[in-house]
């Protein structure tokens, strides 16, 4: 499973940085998965947040637009969420995993992970 890190409780403004990790299991093709960051708040549906592609193309949700950053490592087997000048909506457990283009509509296929909770306090 992805391994998603970095969550914790931050005041309005403020920023995080969250780390996916990927298992063993695909270290040697990391490379060739596309990414994505979930996430999903209390009594809300999963949703996403931004996607990065194995050609380092990335898209973001409207609501997150300029204000946070995906980014990969592939020789550390990670991708990354910078998040900033954080507000209260954007609390939520945040997820990460693979995606594929199923369609039209990127979809992702992996094991969810726990997550990570991030909080923003007003």
């Amino acid at each position: 499973q992805l391994q998603a890190s970095g969550g914790g409780l931050v005041q309005t403004g403020g920023s995080l940085r969250l780390s996916c990790a990927a298992p063993r299991s695909i270290f040697s093709v990391f490379s060739n998965y596309d990414m994505g960051w979930y996430r999903q708040a209390p009594g809300n549906l999963r949703e996403s947040v931004a996607r990065i592609t194995t050609t380092f193309s990335t898209d973001y949700a409207d609501s997150v637009k300029g204000r946070f950053t995906i980014s990969r490592d592939n020789s550390r087997k990670r991708v990354y969420l910078e998040m900033s000048r954080l507000k209260p909506e954007d609390t939520a457990v945040y997820y990460c995993n693979s995606i594929k283009m199923v369609g039209e509509t990127w979809t992702p296929y992996g094991d969810w992970g726990q997550g990570t909770q991030v909080t923003v306090s007003s």
